[in-house]
């Protein structure tokens, strides 16, 4: 019996499926958790929170108080680092801060100087932020670089920093719980924890004998020293995925964790498929190394792990082609399973995996916007900034 061609390419799928399950890491079980805190022996150490604020304004203060609110015993302190705010941030921090007991004393406001040709406006903010730490936080033995829209639990520090010393780690990171209400939110943020999760197996990131490395920028620990050894954060000053740039620099000299928690939230709301649109365009072509081979590499490989097998339902059931419809189905159930967990992370029913296609489809989109914006030269574009000169975000 001679095979029709959608019976093969879901015969593709399936087989994809089955490397993807078994031979990637296990990156789909979701399950490099950061939950107790380790005992840490003699006093625990310090650490400076450094955050880059650009027009924070609604979320600056709920992030500045859960840092000065730890529950941590070791010193803890803030900077701020006002990145050209035009809607209050500064104040807003600054309001947060007085509100708690000494908190005033902890934090520092650093006035964000015009951005210089070769870095990505972030970095430059965290440049700054970590220089004046440098004045400030001397002794302070890790850098907790966190964004203005994250919200970190009381104990989010001991756990970190707990984690680092128990396994002299250089770096600790926390792919942060996204806001997940809107109807777009449902559909396409747990999806997008998904694909990072199987770009970048956290399992084999956290694996010191593996050279791949990533992490998660809205929630960073990094050991200061080894930040200094890999030549600081200017290193990667061009970078416009920051957070994997950094861990790629810093795992060489030492080992690295990435996990998830549900204690760490983002407050950022993408209320519309154009929140969650720039968010990706912004990075997705740089993601690929800025390649058009490995664009097609990407959109094929979407289309075939993902859109084929209830392509390949549809049409079996249509045509009576049995073997294509089997295939599919199979696909369709192990993508299921592997979202399975992802899903339960993020307290959604498991039905919702029927719609990963349906995400995927729009990622794929967005990706090959984000390669046309690319080829206009518009490499990023992030709150007003927009950076032309693909050279200058080589890194």
């Amino acid at each position: 019996m001679s095979l029709s061609p959608v019976a093969i390419a879901a015969l593709a799928a399936l087989g994809a499926w089955v490397v993807l399950l078994g031979w990637r890491g296990g990156f789909w079980r979701a399950d490099q958790r950061l939950d107790n805190a380790p005992t840490v022996d003699g006093l625990w150490p310090g650490v400076v929170a450094v955050i880059p604020a650009r027009n924070e304004a609604p979320t600056i203060g709920r992030t500045v108080t859960s840092l000065l609110g730890q529950d941590y015993p070791g010193s803890v302190s803030v900077i701020v680092v006002d990145d050209d705010s035009d809607d209050g941030t500064g104040d807003a921090a600054l309001a947060a801060a007085r509100a708690i007991a000494g908190g005033g004393d902890r934090l520092a406001m650093v006035a964000g100087r015009p951005l210089e040709p070769g870095w990505s406006g972030k970095l430059w903010a965290v440049s700054q932020g970590l220089a004046h730490a440098d004045a400030v936080a001397p002794k302070a033995f890790y850098v907790l670089l966190t964004d203005g829209d994250i919200e970190h639990g009381p104990e989010t520090l001991c756990r970190l920093v707990g984690k680092a010393e128990a396994e002299g780690l250089d770096l600790v990171s926390l792919m942060v719980m996204l806001r997940c209400r809107s109807s777009w939110e449902w559909m396409l943020i747990p999806a997008f924890v998904f694909f990072f999760q199987k770009l970048y197996p956290f399992p084999w990131v956290n694996d010191p004998g593996r050279k791949m490395a990533a992490a998660a920028g809205g929630c960073i620990l990094v050991r200061r020293q080894a930040l200094r050894d890999a030549g600081g954060i200017e290193t990667i000053r061009g970078r416009l995925i920051d957070d994997c740039a950094l861990a790629a620099a810093i795992k060489p000299a030492g080992p690295i964790w990435l996990g998830l928690t549900d204690d760490v939230r983002s407050l950022r709301a993408y209320d519309g498929l154009g929140d969650v649109w720039g968010m990706v365009t912004r990075t997705a072509f740089e993601q690929l190394g800025r390649s058009w081979l490995a664009l097609i590499v990407a959109i094929c490989s979407m289309a075939l792990v993902y859109l084929l097998p209830p392509l390949s339902v549809a049409i079996g059931a249509v045509t009576g082609d049995w073997v294509a419809g089997v295939a599919g189905a199979v696909a369709w159930v192990m993508m299921a399973i592997a979202y399975g967990p992802t899903l339960a992370l993020y307290r959604k029913p498991l039905w919702s995996a029927a719609l990963l296609p349906v995400a995927a489809l729009l990622y794929t989109v967005m990706t090959m916007d984000s390669a046309r914006r690319y080829g206009m030269g518009q490499v990023g574009a992030w709150k007003g900034r927009t950076y032309g000169d693909p050279e200058e975000h080589t890194g």
